[in-house]
């Protein structure tokens, strides 16, 4: 059983006068994933409108960003994902027309073992389906309770996990519409819509976030720098789903999208802690900023008058109290400049290993010893 495509001209189809039934389909929702073909019929047709028969010359239309699969006895026994008009000859084999699906389908269709008698009777059960190959988007995800997120900060010594809240949409593409019948789909009535499935993804995606935001963290992002993101997240969704999305289901994720991600305010607050700490190990930050404090305290301090002096008064206890001054801080990071680099060596020049001279002559100047040999 297989297809002939049709040449196409200015007259139209090359089968336009021969068909005997019509199969085709409208233009699929975006919320849809499957639909069972339309026929029409002509009037010399002794075929009255079965929809689960297909007779030799029926001619079945496929448009862009559909893939058409027929179905015999409830197994696959033809495809085609290239767009055009094809004539049904039950005498040829599987045709297999994969277009933009690549080569990969037909290794697919044979793993799957059917095998077919050319030119037997025709089945009783056979059925045709369009399936939508086009990007799904809207598929809406949020986390309801609260996702780990690694968090690996070199500078400030950090690397802690997080709880963190996300949410946004995402979209999917079935790249194998096989898999998706023979797996998902089989032998549907009518319609297979997103919302069938869409509750069972969103399920299986926040379990996969876990393990992807895991991969995401160690690379060093930040939670907040995730939405700059999303297609190293998309990518790490998918290495984690393959399983049970592309090679059981024929499906992948096209795009991902945070519409928004936070964490706990006490994880906020600690972090931030934490990195304003680790600032503070360099003497001049954490004077500049003992010093802003000061600062400020001397301004609280003058807006009231009745307790100016026992502003003052609280202040210098408080940095007697810390054992530190912004002076000794300066101090410090004074003491402990980046090394300078040494000025190379004049041509006939040595330095004295006695006192540390540097001379041009046998003997040091400073202290008589020879030039060492």
């Amino acid at each position: 059983m297989g297809l002939v495509l049709g040449a196409l001209s200015a007259a139209g189809s090359a089968f336009s006068d021969t068909w005997k039934e019509y199969f085709y389909c409208d233009a699929i929702p975006a919320d849809t994933i499957c639909v069972k073909a339309h026929k029409k019929v002509r009037g010399f047709s002794s075929n009255h409108g079965d929809d689960n028969i297909i007779s030799d010359g029926s001619v079945i239309a496929i448009a862009d960003g559909q893939c058409m699969v027929i179905v015999s006895q409830g197994q696959v026994i033809d495809l085609s994902a290239q767009p055009g008009e094809y004539k049904y000859d039950s005498s040829t084999e599987p045709s297999l027309f994969t277009g933009p699906l690549g080569e990969g389908l037909k290794n697919i269709f044979q793993q799957i073992g059917h095998r077919f008698q050319f030119g037997g009777q025709p089945a009783e059960d056979q059925r045709v389906y369009y399936f939508n190959t086009k990007e799904i988007p809207g598929m809406k995800y949020g986390t309801a309770s609260p996702v780990p997120f690694r968090v690996v900060d070199a500078r400030a010594g950090m690397d802690l996990d997080i709880d963190v809240k996300a949410f946004g949409e995402y979209s999917i593409k079935v790249t194998d519409p096989i898999l998706f019948y023979t797996n998902v789909c089989a032998n549907v009535e009518d319609a297979y819509h997103v919302a069938d499935i869409e509750g069972q993804l969103r399920t299986e995606l926040l379990t996969a976030l876990q393990p992807a935001f895991a991969k995401i963290g160690a690379s060093g992002v930040r939670y907040s720098e995730i939405p700059a993101h999303t297609q190293e997240l998309a990518d790490a969704l998918n290495a984690e789903l393959s399983k049970k999305w592309k090679d059981l289901r024929g499906i992948e994720i096209v795009s991902f999208g945070v519409s928004s991600i936070s964490a706990s305010e006490e994880d906020e607050q600690m972090i931030k802690q934490m990195q304003r700490d680790a600032a503070y190990k360099d003497p001049s930050l954490a004077a500049a900023a003992l010093v802003g404090a000061q600062t400020q305290a001397m301004k609280d301090a003058a807006k009231n008058a009745n307790g100016a002096a026992m502003g003052f008064v609280g202040m210098n206890a408080a940095g007697a109290a810390g054992g530190i001054n912004a002076n000794a801080l300066y101090q410090q990071a004074a003491a402990s400049p980046s090394a300078a680099p040494q000025a190379p060596a004049q041509d006939g020049t040595w330095t004295c290993p006695k006192c540390g001279t540097v001379n041009t002559g046998k003997f040091c100047g400073n202290c008589g010893e020879k030039k060492p040999e």
